[in-house]
């Protein structure tokens, strides 16, 4: 009574919320029971495999149709299937879950993996035990996975604890000298066969995309071919795209379970971990702009 502005505020804020809250469960309950009505249907895009041993079973979630289309053409079927994303996902950083029930690309990919979200979480019911994010080795790729690590996160934990999420790691260069060809994954291995061969910095450039009128690529990126010596050449590319690499070279460098690198996503502090996605991916500005200054100058190697 006293403070009457200060009371219609604080009721405000309860509607608000209690609206918020409805809406969501109407969306959620609508997914579900859409799903459920036909039959837990599988997204279109999906490539499934034949196997139906989860603990057999990987689902790989790929940047772009372009990759897609090269990891559903070089993976093994009976083990490995695909579901390729367009485009960057929604951040359920700043999204009610009415909203994440809604985009079609976190739907294909929560209908997918079988484990429904929320109130109907049921990790018994995950149709792959590993599941693995496979994007492009740049800054774009970078943002896609930290937009699915915040999704898995925030809405399935428990994947993360039980050792369920992995990160695919895709070679950042080919290095061919005669008929010898090695994959590059990461900057310390780079580094030690710069030193064996004698690569330049100038042998790592590349060249800059020529486009049409429309913008489409007409030459894709190559790098430089350097004469080492009078009798051999060495052939050094930069992939930044997984749709650079034809399915063969897909398979051989990022897919096959003999020679790929995967990276097992797992939480030692989730308290601190709660607190980094709250600050990266948050609507607040100024902790997210204090993060970068602080941590700027530590950054190596940002590919930009």
């Amino acid at each position: 009574e006293e403070n009457p502005k200060d009371a219609e505020a604080i009721i405000g804020q309860c509607m608000i919320a209690a609206k918020a809250h409805k809406e969501a469960k109407m969306a959620r309950d609508t997914v579900l029971r859409k799903s459920a009505l036909e039959g837990f249907t599988l997204p279109g895009k999906l490539a499934d495999c034949s196997s139906r041993k989860p603990e057999n079973c990987e689902l790989y979630i790929v940047e772009g149709d372009s990759a897609g289309g090269s990891a559903k053409q070089g993976r093994d079927r009976n083990t490995q299937a695909i579901l390729p994303l367009r485009g960057k996902v929604l951040n359920v950083e700043r999204a009610r879950l009415d909203k994440i029930l809604t985009n079609n690309e976190l739907k294909s990919l929560i209908i997918a993996m079988g484990t429904n979200i929320g109130e109907m979480f049921d990790v018994a019911r995950l149709r792959y035990h590993k599941i693995i994010i496979m994007t492009d080795a740049d800054v774009d790729g970078s943002h896609i996975r930290t937009l699915l690590l915040t999704l898995f996160f925030r809405y399935f934990p428990d994947l993360i604890y039980q050792g369920h999420i992995y990160v695919a790691q895709p070679p950042l260069f080919s290095i061919k000298k005669g008929k010898e060809m090695t994959w590059i994954y990461n900057e310390a291995a780079l580094t030690t066969y710069k030193q064996k061969y004698g690569i330049t910095e100038e042998d790592l450039q590349v060249v800059e995309e020529e486009t049409d009128e429309q913008g489409e690529a007409i030459v894709a990126e190559t790098p430089k071919v350097e004469e080492k010596n009078a009798k051999s050449k060495l052939n050094v590319q930069r992939y930044k795209g997984l749709g650079e690499m034809n399915p063969e070279q897909l398979w051989e460098t990022t897919m096959n379970p003999e020679n790929r690198v995967l990276k097992r996503i797992t939480i030692e502090d989730a308290e601190k971990a709660a607190e980094t996605f709250d600050i990266l991916m948050g609507s607040e500005v100024a902790p997210r702009k204090k993060f970068i200054q602080t941590h700027a100058k530590n950054v190596k190697n940002l590919d930009i």
